[in-house]
């Protein structure tokens, strides 16, 4: 059902839309308008470049506009494929889930070709662009629910040849942090999708919230071009972090339900560590207090395991079942690539 006007083997630079069709109230023929952004140019891997999985990220949305705008055919070996912001709906509205059909881009897979609109993208993605594609790289921040410590992040998929090119990949980013992470919160996920594919997959998770540092659009977009230039896909020197004069990454796991800390009651969540600080067993790392009662004791949120604090929620105001904080133990490139 998805058109485009691009032809997606054609070399040079393409900018146009995917257009996926859409009726509402107020229209009967119309389509949702994603632009999207081809640079092709020779041999090479193909990269698809994906910002806006949820609306209200907006690190990867920005990185990917100004790549688009950039990047010329003489830049590029191979095929890099640019969609700002494919959750569209989302974009315009800052929100994480899509308001024309509710649904989160991310849990939306393996879609279907004349279902809802983030149905029908998750769809085109899963059948057309991730088979043509060698690398995915799908930028995600906490946007409103949570802050992170800038990471790059990846599954620990089964197959060591794969997720040691993954591995490097996320190296390759050049974050203070890298992170393994669990799914605890269903299924669908778009990167799942393209790691099922075969394909060497790169996400971030590259902080949070509306208001954004610089410091982290740098990371944002310092690391998405040194990942190109490590793939293949962009002419350039690689840069590591001992040639940027900056200690190793430090690697971070959390694969265990038990890491992922959720709000026992309702109220405002208060914090009382510092992101990224290192976090002992036992120690109370925030307290939830009771909005109605005042008079009552907080509740204490504790840590199970000696780790770091990778993430915390973002709004004071917390909700029973919201994850409040991720804790995650420090492991080894060996641990990682051997486990």
């Amino acid at each position: 059902m998805i058109i485009t006007s691009l032809d997606l083997d054609k070399p040079g630079k393409q900018q146009g839309f995917l257009q996926v069709p859409y009726s509402h109230n107020l229209g009967g023929w119309a389509n949702v308008m994603i632009p999207i952004t081809l640079i092709a140019r020779g041999k090479g891997p193909t990269v698809l470049i994906l910002g806006g999985n949820h609306g209200d990220e907006y690190q990867g949305q920005i990185a990917a506009m100004k790549l688009a705008r950039e990047l010329t055919p003489d830049q590029v070996n191979g095929r890099i494929i640019l969609i700002p912001s494919l959750n569209f709906p989302a974009a315009r509205t800052a929100t994480r889930l899509s308001p024309i059909d509710g649904m989160n881009m991310n849990r939306a897979f393996p879609g279907a070709a004349e279902g809802p609109v983030t149905s029908q993208i998750a769809h085109f993605l899963r059948t057309v662009l991730f088979p043509l594609s060698d690398v995915v790289i799908d930028i995600h921040s906490g946007g409103r629910s949570m802050e992170f410590v800038p990471c790059a992040h990846m599954h620990l998929v089964a197959d060591r040849e794969q997720r040691a090119r993954m591995f490097a990949a996320m190296l390759a980013w050049n974050t203070d942090f890298a992170f393994l992470y669990a799914d605890i919160a269903g299924t669908g996920l778009l990167p799942v999708e393209a790691e099922n594919q075969g394909k060497l997959v790169v996400t971030t998770e590259l902080g949070g919230g509306e208001a954004i540092p610089a410091s982290v659009h740098r990371i944002a977009q310092s690391g998405l071009r040194n990942v190109l230039i490590h793939v293949g896909a962009l002419k350039g020197r690689e840069r590591t972090r001992e040639g940027l004069s900056k200690p190793p990454t430090i690697l971070t796991q959390a694969l265990n339900r038990e890491d992922y800390l959720l709000a026992p009651e309702s109220g405002i969540f208060e914090i009382s560590i510092d992101l990224g600080a290192k976090v002992k067993p036992g120690q109370t790392i925030g307290v939830i207090h009771h909005l109605e009662r005042p008079d009552r004791a907080p509740e204490s949120i504790i840590a199970h395991r000696a780790g770091y604090l990778i993430t915390m929620r973002a709004p004071c105001l917390t909700q029973q079942g919201d994850c409040v904080a991720v804790i995650a133990e420090r492991v080894s490139s060996r641990d990682v690539l051997r486990a």
